[in-house]
């Protein structure tokens, strides 16, 4: 089954998609794909088929996103809390993980033709090497596309996430690229797996489940979710719609909340640059009078001095998750 389906909505489809279109839309919806398993037992059928058609719906569901203007997606694909289950079922869906980023690189000139960018977000390193391996090749490839973007959240947990932030934003520091008071909250957004991409607008879990199982908690502060009760190779167009409609409804709220915590985040940062401007004015005076245009001066080249440090780390830390990628597909092409 392909990643990406061809194929325009019906009628109805279409009516409806415009008259949503017509109201606020998410640019970035998240899916917790659930349901797959108890789709199967529901149908008395294996386990791994159940977890195939979550992956065919999974496809459906990017061609209506692609209808309703909806430029970015992420799903829920392998949390590191599903290696706790049977080996047989870890390792069939190790399999079919395979086997669907085997077909993706097949379909390359397709996923050009609809500038289609894959990202992978997780600790690559507990999978296995080939898989490893073929899912770097699948995001060196469409690195470049910018028309449209997929986030396949693979050994992945959200705690997990934050936990390696903070270990990025250490390695900063310890490699002198940063100081430790410019960590902040903003920083830690930088150094997420998801630093490349807007929080999401709507979170959708589907299967009955009301709880995030771990997953984007520090991206969907300020984002609508909605809990729906149908599983999700059952999902369909209207569940979407239903979702979205949701989203509609709550979008001013939302968006108050979060330009709050902008401004918040801003003054919190201003109030940290005028500390440690104050700070060095105190060690570096001299004895000398300090007066409003030094402390203006001070905090100005604080600002600037901090603002080139996080550049600078930012960078570094692109590079060294590049070369990771890049390294992973090196190593494909030696074997």
């Amino acid at each position: 089954m392909s990643w990406i389906r061809e194929g325009e909505l019906n009628l109805l489809e279409k009516i409806s998609a415009n008259i949503l279109k017509a109201g606020p839309m998410p640019k970035h919806v998240a899916f917790i794909m659930d349901g797959n398993r108890r789709f199967a037992r529901k149908k008395h059928m294996e386990r791994q088929e159940g977890h195939m058609q979550g992956f065919n719906k999974l496809a459906e569901t990017l061609r209506w996103c692609k209808h309703l203007n909806i430029q970015e997606v992420t799903v829920y694909a392998f949390s590191i809390e599903n290696f706790k289950r049977t080996k047989d079922e870890v390792d069939g869906l190790m399999e079919l993980a395979k086997q669907k980023f085997e077909k993706l690189l097949e379909e390359r000139e397709n996923l050009e033709k609809h500038g289609v960018c894959i990202r992978v977000l997780g600790d690559l390193n507990m999978l296995p090497l080939d898989l490893q391996q073929l899912i770097a090749k699948a995001v060196v490839t469409t690195k470049s596309h910018n028309k449209c973007f997929l986030n396949v959240c693979f050994a992945y947990t959200s705690r997990y996430e934050i936990t390696n932030a903070v270990r990025e934003m250490a390695w900063g520091v310890e490699q002198g690229l940063i100081k430790s008071s410019d960590v902040s909250e903003a920083l830690l957004s930088e150094c997420l797996y998801s630093n490349n991409s807007p929080n999401p607008d709507l979170l959708i879990r589907t299967s009955g489940e009301v709880r995030l199982s771990d997953f984007l908690l520090w991206q969907t502060s300020h984002s609508c979710l909605v809990f729906q009760s149908v599983l999700w190779p059952e999902y369909s167009f209207w569940n979407l719609c239903e979702a979205i409609l949701q989203f509609q409804l709550n979008h001013k709220s939302i968006q108050k909340a979060r330009d709050l915590h902008r401004e918040h985040q801003a003054f919190q940062q201003l109030e940290a640059d005028r500390a440690c401007a104050a700070e060095h004015l105190l060690q570096h005076g001299n004895g000398k009078p300090i007066d409003a245009q030094r402390r203006q001066e001070a905090l100005l080249h604080q600002t600037a001095c901090r603002e080139e440090r996080i550049q600078d780390f930012l960078q570094a830390l692109k590079h060294k998750r590049d070369s990771f990628f890049n390294d992973l597909t090196s190593e494909a092409i030696l074997a």
